[in-house]
């Protein structure tokens, strides 16, 4: 009667206090330049990293998007900063020079690193994307990054079991990227605390691993700790024959291992949740918070009718969005597009916003920054990058780029945006940015009209 949680985390638990509190053996720790405060505590105290094998660095908070031109130093000694810690205790880096860097929460799935069964961290919310493939993954503090770094285990309280099951067919052009918005919109952004989530049924099967590590990486935004997906032939079929994972004789012990990691028949989860896929439309934010959004037909809510404990905070964010309650949603203009980050840059999701733009010309201004150099490569052996710079829009190199901001990609205040990102938070873009969630093709559509769009009639007689 064990769920995938229960499974995971009994795996890797080396013991536990009497306040439950875990000690739990991590697998793979990823850093990026934001490591230098654990690399400094250890430095201090004269330690070296336990297990460098196990530890990746990887250059990408604050990569910068347009390589060979002068940047700002501050932002280049960051990067050096990781280089040099990374150099000084061993650890495999995947930085600027390297043909295989990008984003972390890309690169580890896209090196096979990321495995079914494994404990990964990472000094990063979004690392919730590697449990996409059955692995127990979480984001973790500095200190704590510092304490994974000398001892390869990390402290944690086991969270609660909840289960979103979203059974059905999806309709056209409906991602998994409106499968999380619409959850976090219906339970709230803290809809799931204290819960990790197991996401099951059949539309859930029916997506690729793509789609599956946006719906896991957004889970976070509803307040869970991390999401799962329990591993399965469409996990197998993408780690297999990647660098870092097991072959011969390895593969097929390792295979006979992933097929247990599954929640049980009989498993009992603390709290279950059901929706049905063919209600759920493309979907866009409206406010500062992932749960503010709406289906692209929606009008943009009158806080006056809405819950007491809701309406404060829906004036103050339409107050920031410079939006009006009652207005639709679409057809609100848009100043430029990002297409870009952990959630939605790999090579389904380019590929489903050139399906798009083909043909056609942006009406704003926009980036695409390809979700890892190899992912850039890809697309570019496809063609899509001249797709994207004949529509007007610039393609550039791979990092976390406008998602964050760090790297000096930033949108204007008061400039409204159409992003493929996760956050949309006050000033995540930029001091004073106006952020609108939605997928990579959404992203596309805003591009083309210029405005907040359903995509559905522009895919007419295309193949999306």
């Amino acid at each position: 009667m064990s769920t995938l949680l229960d499974k995971l985390w009994d795996r890797h638990e080396v013991l536990r206090r009497e306040d439950g509190t875990s000690l739990l053996w991590v697998d793979r720790h990823l850093v990026h330049e934001g490591s230098h405060h654990a690399f400094a505590k250890l430095a201090e105290r004269g330690l070296p990293v336990a297990r460098p094998d196990l530890t990746f660095g990887v250059a990408d908070h604050y990569a910068p998007t347009r390589r060979g031109v002068a940047q700002d130093p501050r932002i280049a000694d960051m990067i050096d900063r990781l280089s040099a810690n990374c150099a000084r205790h061993g650890v495999p880096l995947f930085g600027l020079e390297d043909r295989r860097q990008g984003i972390v929460h890309v690169i580890g799935p896209e090196q096979g690193l990321t495995l079914p069964g494994l404990l990964i961290n990472c000094g990063d919310s979004h690392t919730s994307t590697h449990g996409a493939f059955g692995a127990l993954a979480f984001g973790i503090g500095a200190t704590e990054v510092a304490h994974v770094l000398a001892t390869q285990t990390v402290w944690q309280t086991r969270p609660r079991a909840m289960r979103i099951t979203v059974d059905g067919t999806l309709g056209p052009a409906v991602t998994a990227k409106d499968i999380a918005l619409n959850w976090i919109a219906q339970l709230g952004a803290d809809g799931a605390r204290g819960h990790a989530v197991e996401y099951a049924g059949s539309a859930v099967r029916s997506l690729s691993m793509e789609g599956r590590m946006t719906l896991c990486n957004l889970s976070i935004e509803g307040g869970a700790r991390f999401g799962m997906v329990a591993p399965d032939a469409v996990t197998f079929d993408y780690v297999k024959g990647r660098p870092y994972a097991p072959d011969g004789a390895e593969w097929d012990r390792a295979l006979a291992d992933w097929a247990a990691l599954a929640s049980d028949p009989d498993a009992v989860f603390d709290r279950e949740v059901h929706f049905d896929a063919g209600q759920i439309a493309p979907t866009v934010t409206w406010g500062t918070s992932p749960e503010q959004a709406l289906p692209i037909g929606a009008t943009i809510p009158d806080p006056a009718r809405l819950p007491e404990g809701k309406a404060e905070a829906a004036r103050a964010a339409l107050d920031y969005m410079g939006l009006t309650p009652g207005r639709p949603l679409e057809g609100t203009p848009v100043d430029q597009v990002f297409l870009g980050s952990c959630t939605n840059a790999r090579i389904e999701d380019l590929r489903a916003a050139a399906a798009v733009l083909a043909g056609r010309q942006a009406r704003v201004p926009g980036m695409v920054s390809p979700g890892s150099m190899l992912v850039k490569r890809q697309a570019e052996d496809e063609g899509l990058d001249r797709i994207f710079t004949a529509a007007g829009l610039e393609w550039v190199a791979s990092g976390c780029s406008m998602c964050v901001g760090m790297n000096g990609d930033l949108v204007a205040p008061g400039k409204r945006c159409a992003s493929s990102t996760n956050r949309n938070f006050r000033g995540r873009q930029g001091q004073g940015a106006r952020t609108h969630l939605m997928s990579p093709a959404m992203v596309a559509a805003a591009a083309v009209t210029g405005t907040l769009t359903d995509v559905r009639p522009l895919l007419q007689g295309r193949a999306a």
